[in-house]
This record gives structure tokens, sequence and C-alpha cells, in this order.
């Protein structure tokens, strides 16, 4: 069994999991790995977008419940702490989804900011089966992402759903053929890079607190009051009434 692994390139770093044989089950290890990548990256200020994908079939199929030892239960608590950091890391978060995404692992992905998706993708969170009940940013992020009323359906009857519904209920941001996928975030990872750093990082960490109900407006007032006496605001004037591409410094 690999553990996830961190692979960084200029603005983008990727975290891949490597555990195809077992769905890409989450273990404490791997879930211990997840976090220690984050923060790695959250230290790195050069990095704008984070990639997570995975290899084999299926993307992910949530926490593996048979990592844990009787000594141990409460690191169960690691799962939903590695996905809220995933939801609060400073990049522009990908889940590049190229096949099933089951249990908690659907709450991953609801973390990140972006959710390309190819047509072999399924979903079904099976918590109410399972006598399991979710935790409350899990709940948040179904209710801001998707709606309550499908909040509830999925989590209450535990359907599996298929792609087209998947992008139809905003589960996935995208939906392209399997071929189509790694092109497709390549293509919105390129464009995110070129925004400004300031406005792209600041607007995705205050929309996801509003999603919340949490919004810091002096925290917000004061990344507003940032970017307006920035060099790159200058930068993005200049280059728009010059018509070329504008050379960001995120300062």
């Amino acid at each position: 069994m690999k553990k996830p692994t961190l692979h960084i390139d200029g603005a983008v770093a990727t975290i891949q999991l490597n555990n195809p044989e077992a769905a890409n089950r989450l273990s404490i290890d791997d879930l211990a790995s997840l976090q220690e990548h984050i923060d790695t990256i959250n230290q790195n200020k050069t990095i704008l977008v984070l990639m997570i994908k995975s290899t084999g079939k299926y993307f992910c199929s949530g926490f593996d419940i048979g990592s844990l030892d009787q000594s141990a239960q409460e690191k169960s608590l690691l799962f939903e702490e590695v996905v809220n950091a995933i939801e609060d890391c400073r990049p522009v978060t990908i889940a590049s989804i190229q096949g099933g995404v089951y249990g908690g692992a659907t709450d991953l992905a609801l973390a990140c900011d972006f959710r390309v998706g190819s047509e072999a993708c399924e979903m079904v969170m099976p918590a109410a089966k399972l006598g399991i009940h979710f935790y409350k940013r899990g709940l948040e992020r179904y209710v801001s992402r998707l709606g309550i009323d499908t909040a509830k359906k999925l989590l209450l009857t535990a359907e599996k759903i298929q792609f087209e519904e998947m992008k139809t209920i905003g589960f996935l941001t995208e939906l392209v053929k399997p071929n189509e996928l790694d092109d497709a975030v390549n293509t919105l990872t390129s464009q995110l890079t070129k925004m400004a750093p300031l406005a792209l990082l600041g607007m995705k960490k205050h929309l996801n607190t509003i999603a919340r109900g949490q919004l810091n407006l002096d925290a917000l007032n004061q990344d507003i009051a940032q970017a307006q006496n920035s060099e790159d605001l200058q930068e993005g004037r200049s280059a728009w009434a010059e018509k070329r591409t504008p050379v960001f410094k995120g300062c």
C-alpha cells in the first residue's frame, strides 16, 4: 500500500492517492500523510492551485475503518480534520474525479473548489445505512454545495447516483469524456494560475466562509484593501489597457 504523494511544479501542487487495489480508501496513515502535504502546500506561497487525483478505477472510497485499532478510536476524527483542511487550504483546489466516489470521499470532493469528473463517475453516501451520523462541516458542505433537498436525498436515502445526475445537482462542476479528463483539469489549472493571486486566493477563502455563514467582515475588508493597494492591480490595469497578458507577483 503506497501513501498519497505530493508533487509540486511551480504554482501547481498535485496530491495523488495511490491505493487502487482498495479503491483508494484512506487509512489513518494516509490521512496523516495528506495533512502533512497540506501543511507543506500552505507554507509555500508560490502555489496557487492544488489538484487532487487518484490512480485506478475509483477516485476514493472514504475512510478505512479497518485501519483503526481499539486503542485509537479517537483517530477516526482525523478524517473530518483532513477534509476541513482541504477546504481551508490556501490554494484553489480541483478534484480530478475519474471514477467512483464513495462515503466520506464525497465530502472530500465537495471540500474542493472545483470537481471535474468523467463519465465513469458514480457516487453514494451510505452513512445512514451504516448507522453513521455525519459530522458538522460535512453536513454544511452538502447543504451549501448541493442544496437542502438534494442533501437530504443523498444523506438520508443512501441512494447511488451516476455521472449525469452528479452534474445536474452540482456535485460535478464540469463533466467530460474519460479521455478528456486530464486536458480539462489542465485547462482549468492553467486558467486559474493566470489570475492575480491576492484576488484569487482571497475570494476563494471568503466564498467558503460565506457558504458556512461564518464570514469575517474585518478579514474580508482587509483582503479587499490589500488587493486594491497592490502592485498586481496596477499591473492588471496596465495589461488590460495594453492588450497583453499580465504578469502578477502576488503583491
